[in-house]
């Protein structure tokens, strides 16, 4: 897979230059609005400007993520983690697929929300926009 064609944000893929563990909504909102939509990809390990810097522990960040997800996203989605090397680097792709049972919630902050993609977005839904 050629990751580079992919790196700009747009509605099926979003990148984070880290893997935030205390503030786990900067993604888990991408997650939810991934599912809610037609799917779409994490990059975890590319910065603002496009530049490939890589995870210092991508394994550790994968384990980290599945398990936030599973905390933290209702119903669970479907996903796959896999880790590529670019140049050296290791990152982190996190494949969420299309969700059946919508809406996913993100689950935080004391309440639910349920985010979609708009252009290279994640925004609290409407209620008027889910089944």
């Amino acid at each position: 897979m050629d990751i580079k064609k992919y790196i700009g944000e747009t509605t099926e893929y979003d990148k984070k230059q880290e893997v935030e563990r205390r503030k786990v909504k900067s993604w888990l909102k991408s997650v939810s609005a991934f599912a809610n939509g037609t799917g779409g990809c994490l990059i975890f390990g590319i910065a603002d400007n496009d530049t490939v810097v890589g995870l210092e522990d991508a394994k550790g960040d994968s384990e980290f993520i599945s398990q936030k997800i599973k905390e933290r996203i209702d119903p669970l989605p479907q996903t796959l983690i896999k880790i590529e090397d670019i140049d050296g680097k290791e990152v982190l792709l996190l494949h969420v697929l299309a969700g059946d049972d919508t809406p996913y919630y993100y689950i935080g902050d004391g309440m639910l929300e349920t985010y979609v993609r708009i252009g290279n977005e994640s925004v609290v839904a409407e209620a008027t926009e889910h089944k």
